[in-house]
């Protein structure tokens, strides 16, 4: 707060107005654009005038995605494999593209794991979300996009409809993607409590933990890749929850946050997930793993609790349950702090 009866040099007045106007102009918000081109089944979003993120639901993808996703300073954040490898991708677990949002075990179908690599013999065993609609569109200070899915098996019949709403907003320095994604049972329905879920992000190479452990990597034709630590010198990477929980320690942990960190070029990244009160199970189970998985999962207790406890979610048909949750993508000289996290975190939380 301004002291009004302090006494001001003229040059200290003006350089204060400076520093005020400066602020202000980091902190404007950027014009969000959002852009259909139906032909690619595709949907991109544009802040700033520079593309952020594009929502992809083409039939060759097994579940829809946000790929790839770019700081507001333009570098990617997310892995290029397998859709647009760069120079020393890892190429383990090809169905982590970009964002996405999905679970290993609804009534015995593992929607998570899907992807081009699973032999045609074991597709029934998986399940697909298939983008039949775009409900809505919208550009301006945010934008808005919203569509419509059905989670089936191979026989194409439908266990659950989905009906998703993204809010899109952004910075000069920061990009922030609010979701929320109601799941309705079009049959009764178990959500059979497992690790892999619910809301997915891989990482780009910078942003993994380094590591001086070998590590080995199944697909799911199970190829074997041995990576030798140390050998890799591009992850510099690290976790930070809500709590406190940093680098490895950050698995299977709750938190109403995490993030992870690192350098992209000269800039600092940031990737934030928020969860919301009104989750299932919060605060959520970080799945976050330092190889460049970064996942939120509040429906898998049992394998983050060692067994101590357990939480199958049943929907009967006709009922629904509401996820939400908000990513925060941000950069500049020192990584965003914990308490404009906190401040994130409450904004979202009060958010209808």
């Amino acid at each position: 707060m301004i002291d009004l009866n302090m006494k001001y040099t003229y040059s200290g007045i003006i350089l204060l107005f400076a520093i005020m106007h400066l602020s202000a102009i980091a902190q404007k918000k950027e014009m969000v654009k959002v852009v259909k081109i139906a032909k690619e089944k595709k949907v991109d979003i544009l802040i700033g005038g520079k593309l952020f993120t594009s929502f992809l639901y083409p039939d060759s993808l097994e579940k829809p995605v946000l790929y790839p996703v770019h700081a507001a300073n333009g570098m990617v954040v997310t892995r290029g494999f397998p859709l647009n490898p760069k120079p020393g991708d890892p190429t383990d677990h090809p169905h982590h593209i970009g964002i996405w949002f999905n679970f290993e075990n609804v009534n015995g179908l593992d929607f998570w794991n899907n992807s081009y690599a699973i032999p045609k013999e074991k597709k029934s065993q998986y399940g697909w979300i298939k983008t039949d609609h775009i409900l809505d569109m919208a550009s301006g200070n945010k934008g808005k996009l919203a569509y419509h899915a059905n989670w089936v098996n191979q026989q194409n019949e439908v266990l659950l409809e989905e009906t998703t709403h993204f809010e899109f907003a952004g910075t000069t320095h920061q990009r922030i993607i609010d979701r929320v994604t109601v799941l309705t049972a079009n049959t009764d329905v178990v959500f059979n409590d497992a690790k892999d879920g619910l809301l997915g992000l891989r990482l780009a190479h910078q942003l993994q933990i380094p590591t001086t452990q070998d590590q080995k990597f199944t697909d799911a034709k199970g190829n074997v890749t041995i990576v030798k630590g140390g050998d890799d010198k591009i992850p510099n990477g690290n976790y930070l929850t809500s709590e406190g929980k940093q680098g490895d320690a950050a698995w299977s942990t709750r938190g109403k946050w995490c993030k992870v960190y690192g350098k992209i070029g000269a800039d600092s990244i940031s990737i934030a997930i928020i969860d919301n009160p009104l989750n299932p199970n919060y605060p959520t189970f970080w799945h976050a793993r330092g190889y460049g998985l970064f996942a939120a999962n509040p429906l898998g207790e049992k394998v983050f609790t060692n067994g101590k406890s357990f939480k199958n979610l049943h929907l009967k048909k006709g009922e629904h349950i509401k996820f939400r949750y908000r990513i925060v993508v941000d950069n500049g000289h020192t990584t965003i702090s914990t308490k404009a996290l906190n401040g994130l975190a409450e904004e979202f939380a009060m958010a209808k």
